[in-house]
């Protein structure tokens, strides 16, 4: 069974609506608010859905979130049972210090359909449609996935560029990949946005990899997904915490690889709505009267790859 691809209009108003909710935090410094104001407002548009919804990704479990929290039911109910995953705000931080990049991002599919990710890291890959799917993988070398993926691609190594987390953990990859004068696009957040630049040629990234959230993971390979790019991640166990939480979610296997079709399943619907411009799309503008709003929006078995343009009136 398909997803009704005239829900994506009532999914794009979600994450709009959370989008321009959280606009008046922008360059304030106080990311809390914006998160928590997002967040309320996803809340309530997604309970205005005809659906059985269960939050599977969201902002934590019960005692963590007292609003979009693992495992809470949404929406009118109806007979479409739904998986539900958000990010209300990816990238606080840029919304906090009015950097570019700062995203509402939700996801949907049938229930069962959508993996319920723990709130720890992963160590991930995602690798553009153009490049065969035996020439990468989390277990090769980064010296072989490079070179598998410059020669796929008719490329010199120097000419690959990858994204990745600048975070301290990634010092040796950037290491060997300045060894190697590869290129880097080096982001400070936002790794469902950061694995999304392989989808297109005009974000001119041919991999990206490294260690950052599962949740996001997710979201990211449920977007890609449409594309028919390549992702895998495998996920990080580190302390005894993790470790419980991961069996109590019936996680067996904790070193585990996971491939796309091993986290997303069936059909899905993924919008991300912007809330300062970024790469993907453009931030809130304000029009007189109207907050008018970007939101990348994939739906897999329409093929649907694309941006759609929103307008919202301005409330006095």
């Amino acid at each position: 069974m398909s997803l009704k691809k005239e829900l994506t209009d009532e999914i794009i108003k979600v994450t709009s609506k959370a989008a321009i909710s959280c606009y008046k935090f922008i360059g304030k410094n106080d990311k809390i608010s914006a998160d928590k104001a997002a967040t309320d407002t996803m809340r309530n548009e997604i309970n205005k859905l005809k659906i059985n919804g269960e939050v599977v990704i969201g902002e934590g479990e019960l005692d963590e979130a007292p609003m979009l929290y693992i495992g809470e039911k949404l929406g009118l109910g109806g007979d479409l049972d739904i998986d539900i995953a958000v990010d209300p705000v990816e990238g606080t931080n840029f919304v906090a210090k009015n950097w570019p990049g700062a995203l509402s991002v939700i996801s949907i599919a049938e229930k069962g359909n959508l993996f319920n990710a723990p709130e720890t890291y992963m160590d991930k890959l995602a690798v553009s449609n153009k490049v065969p799917f035996d020439a990468t993988d989390l277990d090769f070398p980064l010296e072989k996935n490079i070179k598998n993926i410059a020669d796929s691609l008719n490329k010199d190594i120097t000419d690959i560029t990858v994204c990745l987390l600048n975070r301290p953990r990634h010092k040796e990859i950037t290491d060997k990949l300045r060894k190697m004068k590869v290129n880097m696009k080096l982001i400070s957040d936002g790794d469902v946005s950061g694995a999304l630049m392989v989808t297109n040629e005009k974000y001119n990234v041919d991999i990206f990899l490294g260690i950052g959230g599962g949740p996001e993971g997710v979201l990211a390979a449920s977007a890609i997904d449409a594309y028919e790019c390549k992702f895998q991640g495998r996920f990080i166990f580190d302390n005894e915490k993790d470790i419980f939480r991961a069996k109590k979610m019936g996680i067996k296997d904790l070193k585990k690889k996971y491939d796309l079709t091993e986290i997303i399943k069936g059909d899905s619907i993924f919008c991300a709505t912007g809330i300062t411009s970024g790469d993907l799309v453009k931030g809130i503008n304000v029009q007189k009267d109207k907050y008018i709003t970007e939101t990348l929006v994939t739906h897999k078995s329409s093929k649907m790859c694309k941006i759609f343009t929103r307008e919202d009136i301005i409330k006095t």
